[in-house]
């Protein structure tokens, strides 16, 4: 690389472990990954965990067990920011020793106070400098530690999604960069760690876009270039309204629990804010092939479950049929309450079942009649179908497949076709119902003969008889 040549892209994805991988935080991570990958960089996984009362090693397990999930890989980390303290202190102290920064003994107080007084003025508050020139040393007593802004000054850049943004300094003021027990604040911290980890473009939540500012005072005052900024816009529901855990999914762990799969969640949110051209559908590879910066919309993205329904169901559709039993089994275990392991019946039935859920969830309970050892009678279908009057032709039924030395489809469906011969006014919906109830539990199946060719000979002729004894008498 010559000194003319930009350098490597380096992203970074910086959660804090206060709780699961949220879903906006999950598409600022996908961002990261696809820009990243699209430009032959790095992406490093910085865990942002100086809220000690917060951050758990349980949610940092959880939030990298999610990225790993959804198929995000990363080439550095993660990092702990909670480690770098010495980094950030030693910041600080360079600040100092510059005049960029400066000790303030205002208590929080006495800021309250003049901040009320200002405001009941019709004034905006920012701090008022009382401790700016004093050139306090650090036998002051208690203080923080701000950071000197000039008074006036746009702290602009240039956005990569929003464009041009920025805020006059004197809008701002001199804002506490360590607080009063030593602790440095937010946005030293990631500034030095953004820095020092040699981060190229800082892609994030447009909730961040406000801090930007001070951000860039930060860098100028550290004498170092910015990075490129870009703010994605906010996911919402449905309305345009605020994602609300008691309305909608929001960590990545619900829609795992709710049987999406991975590949569906990551395109769907790939397209949450973004599009090239009118493609829909994109594989990872595609993604990090395609994703780029200035396609990214300004205006909040909405969440579109009927949308994330119909890329499911077609991920569903692609699936092997071993990686489709293996997905689907967790779920039958869930549903029925028992061990499910893989069998050839199992593998013909998901190939009869992918088009008929939207989700694994559903898939697995149109499919518990097959694992239940025991049926679960739907009261209504039993009412239903299985009247006085279908009891002989399903006991001749019986018999029937009973006799088979063959059992398929094929067979299967000459049985029923002599049974309806026999009883001439009988049609076949009349018979495969009550049928379909004796070996589900209920009126929703694949094909009658699939069914039963599925569910095998022994298991099949049992639940007929079962079915015959739920029959009342004429």
């Amino acid at each position: 690389m010559t000194d003319s040549d930009p350098p490597a892209i380096r992203t970074r994805f910086a959660p804090s472990p206060s709780g699961f991988l949220h879903l906006g935080s999950a598409r600022t991570a996908l961002f990261n990954w696809a820009y990243a990958r699209r430009h032959g960089g790095k992406l490093v996984i910085r865990i942002e965990d100086t809220d000690v009362e917060r951050s758990t090693l349980e949610s940092e397990k959880a939030v990298l067990e999610g990225l790993e999930w959804l198929g995000i890989d990363w080439d550095e980390g993660p990092l702990r920011q909670s480690e770098r303290s010495e980094r950030h202190l030693a910041a600080v102290e360079r600040l100092l020793s510059t005049g960029h920064a400066y000790r303030c003994r205002c208590t929080r107080i006495e800021l309250e106070e003049r901040r009320t007084q200002t405001i009941a003025a019709g004034r905006k508050w920012t701090y008022d400098g009382l401790c700016r020139d004093l050139e306090l040393g650090d036998d002051c007593g208690p203080h923080t530690v701000r950071l000197r802004l000039p008074e006036h000054g746009e702290l602009g850049w240039d956005d990569a999604v929003y464009g041009p943004s920025g805020q006059d300094a004197s809008e701002i003021g001199d804002r506490i960069i360590r607080r009063s027990d030593g602790l440095p604040l937010y946005h030293l911290a990631v500034v030095v760690d953004d820095l020092e980890m040699g981060i190229t473009h800082v892609i994030r939540g447009a909730d961040h876009h406000p801090n930007t500012p001070l951000q860039i005072a930060l860098y100028r005052a550290l004498d170092a270039d910015p990075p490129t900024f870009a703010h994605v816009p906010l996911i919402v529901g449905s309305g345009g309204k605020k994602l609300s855990k008691r309305r909608d999914s929001v960590s990545i762990q619900d829609f795992e629990r709710d049987g999406i799969l991975p590949d569906a969640l990551r395109n769907w949110l790939i397209r949450i804010g973004w599009s090239c051209g009118d493609q829909e559908i994109f594989s990872a590879d595609e993604i990090c092939a395609s994703f780029d910066l200035a396609a990214v919309n300004r205006s909040s993205a909405q969440a579109d479950a009927e949308k994330l329904a119909w890329l499911n169901q077609h991920y569903i559709k692609e699936l092997p049929n071993a990686e489709f039993v293996a997905a689907l089994m967790p779920f039958l275990s869930q549903v029925t309450s028992q061990a499910v392991t893989p069998s050839d019946g199992l593998s013909q039935l998901v190939e009869l079942q992918r088009e008929r859920g939207k989700t694994l969830v559903e898939i697995a309970r149109l499919s518990r009649w097959f694992v239940n050892d025991t049926i679960d009678y739907e009261e209504k279908a039993v009412t239903k179908h299985l009247k006085p009057a279908i009891g002989p032709p399903l006991r001749d039924l019986h018999d029937a497949l009973a006799k088979l030395s063959n059992w398929s489809e094929e067979s299967v469906k000459s049985c029923f076709d002599a049974v309806l011969a026999q009883h001439e006014d009988l049609k076949m919906g009349k018979l495969a119902q009550p049928v379909r109830v004796a070996l589900t539990g209920g009126t929703v199946s694949p094909g009658i003969f699939e069914t039963l060719a599925v569910l095998g000979q022994a298991r099949s002729i049992a639940r007929v008889e079962a079915a015959l004894d739920l029959i009342p008498p004429a």
